[in-house]
């Protein structure tokens, strides 16, 4: 769980759809970790002649990719399969929130029939964050420690709370069953307290599944669309949280939002600023753009035109031209610490510096051909 390679696989995964009046855009990136492990969900339109929702899920695997990539494909049918309501085509909040309860219950307990989760072959688990959005209603859902936030009234306007073991609830849960919590993990093993698959950890006689060490039970928050305020929700597993901040992470993906209406590529400077910003593990992150989202804007497309101009004329002051001898010539992690004590306006909230390595590293390369290789973007430490 904790191996990790001597160079980044920087190579993303990318995707992005609409329906249902939203977008989305989603990438993936493997990163320093030696597997990748996340696996992710995006449907808009639903059946059970649900097609005005939609639902769209991050699992953060551990231990192996086998139960994140099961429920990649599998959780939303034992969601919509355990709630009456689904079936009825009439849904209560409440309805929903039992169904979305039954559908993690009953989707961890199938897994572990499989026959090399049964016999220890395999003992990957998985946290899930999803969101599930009906045309009244955003059902936020949450087990382990990836989080989903919600981008209202240009503030963060709701985020899922991480489930650990030092969590007060959780640690006496844990303790209930007879564990303990060391290091801040369950039995000083894993780092999560509520996750599906871990049957190492759900084994424990006379308890029932949500009070086992680790429970499979997600914690189902529900709020009322507010299609003039609600802008979009993010998911991303905590290889992204490592690095930002709930409030940060909205600043950001707002901020691009402005200068791009491509959203796969939104997804991707998410997740090239989280490897520069010093993220060691797998990374994935989905964004959901409702109606009231931020437009493009020529203010904003000036503005980081200038800035990615200030960048290329710093660069090309530092090195003196480049494209002759390279004698004396500072390498990159040297431009980029120069760089960063410069005051320089108009950088991209919560993204930072960071956010602009590739500008960077681009007239960089150009202006030193031979330096490329040594210069390529993730294989450094962070500078700043």
């Amino acid at each position: 769980m904790g191996a990790f390679l001597d160079k980044p696989k920087t190579e993303k995964h990318s995707a992005h759809g609409e329906g249902n009046a939203l977008r989305y855009g989603l990438s993936s990136m493997q990163g320093w970790r030696v597997e990748m492990e996340d696996a992710h969900t995006a449907v808009v339109g639903l059946p059970h002649g649900l097609t005005d929702w939609s639902f769209f899920a991050v699992y953060d695997g551990h231990a192996g990719s086998r139960v994140a990539n099961y429920c990649s494909g599998h959780l939303l049918e034992h969601i919509l399969s355990g709630g009456t309501d689904f079936g009825a085509g009439i849904c209560s909040v409440e309805g929903v929130k039992d169904g979305i309860r039954s559908g993690f219950l009953n989707i961890d307990e199938y897994m572990r029939s499989f026959s090399d989760l049964r016999q220890g072959l395999d003992r990957s688990g998985s946290t899930a964050v999803c969101v599930l959005l009906s045309p009244t209603h955003l059902y936020f859902i949450n087990c382990g420690d990836s989080r989903a936030v919600l981008s209202r009234d240009s503030k963060l306007g709701f985020s899922t709370q991480d489930h650990k073991p030092c969590n007060p609830r959780e640690k006496e849960r844990i303790q209930n069953a007879g564990g303990s919590v060391m290091i801040q993990r369950v039995n000083g093993s894993l780092a999560v307290s509520r996750a599906l698959g871990d049957y190492d950890y759900k084994c424990v006689d006379g308890k029932g599944p949500t009070e086992q060490l680790v429970s499979p039970e997600p914690e189902v928050c529900v709020l009322e669309r507010a299609p003039e305020g609600d802008e979009f929700v993010v998911l991303a597993c905590d290889g992204i949280w490592d690095v930002m901040s709930n409030e940060e992470l909205c600043e950001f993906v707002r901020s691009r939002l402005q200068v791009c209406d491509d959203l796969e590529k939104v997804c991707n400077s998410v997740v090239d600023t989280c490897l520069h910003k010093g993220s060691r593990d797998n990374m994935s992150v989905v964004v959901v753009c409702l109606p009231g989202a931020p437009k493009v804007s020529e203010e904003a497309i000036k503005k980081e035109e200038e800035l990615d101009k200030y960048l290329e004329t710093r660069v090309e002051e530092l090195l003196g031209g480049g494209g002759g001898d390279t004698t004396g010539v500072p390498d990159l992690v040297s431009v980029l610490r120069s760089i960063a004590t410069d005051n320089i306006p108009n950088l991209p909230p919560g993204g930072g510096l960071a956010s602009k390595r590739s500008v960077i590293e681009a007239v960089y390369n150009k202006l030193n051909p031979h330096r490329e290789e040594e210069g390529s973007a993730g294989d450094l430490e962070d500078p700043w």
